[in-house]
């Protein structure tokens, strides 16, 4: 099924080359009301801006027509529009100073509908991304502490962003780099060695460590360092240890890891998520050690006091150390590497990396450092960052032990989601409890910071998960009742269509539809609420896309949330089972089954069959 903002668009870049010989990109967006169309763009301003006309207003080009205003610009261009005979487009009207709106036919809303109704699990779907290899780099959690919300944000954006490329026909690839090098390793390693609280049992061999008592002893390490300096030292040889892979603490720091990243992959299946390709800190120490050296004689890096740096002062920036005076690689020279790493194994035409926005300013170096040292690379790297979770009391910290885990704040949703529905089964409420916690932390844009909410987040009512996963399971207990029953929205709607526009005053027109095809001549009057629902999934196609290209996973919340309040008012003012247009509401009903699915897949929320 053909895109018509992606048609429309392609119809004006050729109208605009035609008469100017440039190549502008309209805007096209979707009209709020659509009794004054269902697409506007502004295209005709932009064209009077850039192309020449004399001081008569008389266009000059290839085509000699009177364009003495942008409204006068909109008028031509509406007419060479007409011209193209684009019969997913039913009429084009000049609106304001010059504004163009274009009204879907009846023909494409009726196919649209029958596509959706047909259960297309790809509906929404392009191929606008075709042939670009994509990697999400997204999670990154370190082994050795524990997930918390932070975390699960940053998990829930990843995982959205990947479906949402991978909608637009990308070939994506998940990536997850694990920071098991590092001092919080140390820390961890050597409280463990300590044999001291709160770690359950002694440091052998054979002991059964879990990912609990890791993290544990990482909040004990942390403390234990800051408080005094002899153990501060004997943490930072620890770390050199590691580092130097020394047998006597390897197999520890093996194991430990191990656990970690089991832990991890069971968080992962409990959200529905996974990843491709994982990457190591420890592998990419080597690698950013040999590539900062590589640089220092050529004048990226420079030596300062024992250390290896890069002078971001010099760009507007600020200065980073990529080599300590240890001889160790930084988090900077190890992201070096990584960019290298993926490039060598995947190929990818663009790396997108996913961090928490406090880590802004050092990607900015890193970034400029990777510039100078491969700039294809570093032209394929985007950073892309999110605001912070918080619940009333405050951001969270795994340093001091007070973390609020990702576990913890989906077994809270869980707990809360069964005691409102107590007939709903153990999975079904893991389900809803797991779709509201994702849904609260995408219904925002990405920058801004979250104050969790458990109550809003689990509400049958408003912008929630929960909300959108109800009105999908009324248009299926709709369904369940005329299992067998076919539904065909051409055998129901008849010849003439009218929308019949409840609400509007007397004095406003009647937004007047023309037959579908292959419709009978009996026509049907359609309620404004069944037009508004009818139109307002078409546009899902064209949502999927904004948010695809906008990294904007709130874009398909919103529209989700949108659409179901349209199909509930419909479901509340018109009886669907036994009425005259019984087999049209039921493609309606059906239809909007389907794309909330759809939607919420993008999501990667699953949705129920009963609540």
């Amino acid at each position: 099924m053909i895109n018509p903002k992606q048609l429309i668009t392609e119809n004006l870049k050729q109208i605009l080359l035609e008469l100017s010989d440039q190549d502008i990109t309209p805007e096209i967006s979707i009209l709020e009301n659509s009794r004054f169309g269902d697409f506007t763009t502004n295209i005709a301003l932009l064209a009077f801006k850039r192309i020449p006309t004399d001081r008569n207003g008389v266009y000059v080009r290839n085509i000699p027509v009177r364009a003495g205003s942008a409204k006068e610009m909109a008028e031509t261009i509406k007419s060479l529009y007409e011209d193209v005979g684009d019969e997913n487009i039913k009429k084009v009207e000049v609106a304001g100073p010059g504004f163009i709106n274009f009204y879907l036919s009846d023909k494409y809303l009726s196919d649209n509908l029958s596509l959706i109704d047909s259960g297309k699990d790809n509906y929404g779907h392009s191929n606008v991304l075709e042939n670009v290899r994509t990697i999400v780099e997204f999670g990154d959690p370190n082994p050795f502490k524990q997930i918390h919300i932070g975390h699960l944000r940053n998990f829930c954006i990843g995982e959205s962003f990947s479906r949402l490329l991978g909608a637009q026909g990308a070939d994506v690839i998940r990536v997850n780099y694990q920071g098991d090098v590092g001092m919080h390793v140390a820390k961890s390693l050597w409280a463990i060695l300590q044999n001291q609280k709160p770690i359950r049992q002694p440091a052998d061999k054979d002991q059964n460590l879990t990912a609990e008592d890791l993290a544990n002893a990482y909040a004990y390490g942390a403390t234990e360092y800051e408080k005094h300096e002899e153990t501060k030292k004997k943490i930072e040889r620890l770390n050199k240890l590691i580092y130097e892979e020394d047998k006597e603490i390897r197999d520890l720091w093996e194991k430990g890891r191990k656990i970690s990243l089991d832990n991890f992959e069971k968080l992962y299946r409990r959200i529905n998520i996974h990843y491709d390709k994982y990457y190591l800190e420890s592998l990419a120490a080597k690698r950013g050690r040999e590539i900062v050296l590589n640089n220092v004689e050529n004048g990226i890096f420079e030596r300062d006091e024992g250390a290896i740096i890069y002078r971001g002062e010099k760009e507007g920036l600020h200065t980073r150390v990529f080599l300590t005076s240890e001889d160790y690689a930084t988090y900077e020279a190890k992201d070096l590497a990584l960019a290298v790493m993926k490039d060598e194994d995947l190929h990818y035409d663009e790396s997108i990396i996913l961090t928490g926005n406090e880590q802004a300013e050092y990607f900015q170096v890193m970034l400029a450092a990777l510039k100078k040292i491969t700039p294809e690379l570093a032209d394929k790297t985007r950073h892309l960052t999110f605001g912070h979770v918080r619940l009333k009391d405050g951001k969270m910290s795994s340093r001091t032990g007070d973390v609020i885990t990702a576990e913890w704040l989906l077994g809270e949703a869980v707990r809360k989601i069964k005691e409102n529905f107590k007939e709903v089964d153990e999975e079904t409420s893991e389900r809803i409890g797991i779709g509201a916690v994702k849904y609260s932390m995408l219904k925002f844009g990405i920058n801004s910071d979250i104050h969790f909410n458990f109550d809003e987040s689990i509400s049958l009512e408003g912008n929630s998960g929960p909300y959108i996963q109800y009105t999908y399971v009324r248009t299926q207990s709709v369904l369940t009742k005329i299992k067998n029953q076919p539904a065909s929205p051409q055998a129901s709607l008849g010849g003439k269509l009218e929308v019949e526009e409840s609400g509007h005053s007397e004095a406003e027109p009647k937004n007047l539809m023309r037959s579908f095809a292959n419709a009978q001549d009996d026509g049907v009057k359609l309620k404004a609420e069944e037009n508004e629902l009818l139109r307002f999934l078409s546009y899902y196609p064209y949502y999927v896309e904004k948010a695809a290209t906008e990294f904007a996973p709130n874009v398909i919340c919103n529209y989700l949330f949108d659409l179901s309040q349209k199909f509930n008012l419909f479901y509340q003012k018109h009886k669907i089972i036994g009425s005259e247009n019984e087999d049209f509401r039921l493609s309606l009903t059906k239809a909007t089954g389907q794309v909330i699915k759809n939607g919420l897949d993008l999501l990667g929320i699953e949705t129920v069959e009963r609540m």
